[in-house]
């Protein structure tokens, strides 16, 4: 009896994968479907790419002065740290 019940119980995994890799299949877009997707996406367009760089190089800066200042600007609001 526990012989078929591994027999069993491998076959019903192995369903349940076949079933979920069968769903994800039907649902994954396919190369043509992708390849739209990633011509649409807001980092494909030249201006818009730019100014993120310009919104990250920013957020950087301000991390960096942060990071250097012995305020605690979170609790102190701009108050020296004790």
């Amino acid at each position: 009896m526990s012989g078929m019940r591994t027999i069993v119980g491998t076959t019903g995994m192995i369903a349940v994968l076949g079933l979920g890799y069968g769903m994800w299949a039907l649902i994954a877009p396919g190369e043509e479907k992708r390849k739209e997707m990633l011509k649409n996406l807001p980092e494909s367009n030249p201006m818009r790419m730019e100014e993120t760089r310009k919104r990250n190089a920013l957020v950087m800066q301000t991390l960096k002065e942060a990071a250097e200042t012995n305020e605690n600007l979170a609790r102190g609001l701009g108050r020296s740290a004790k």
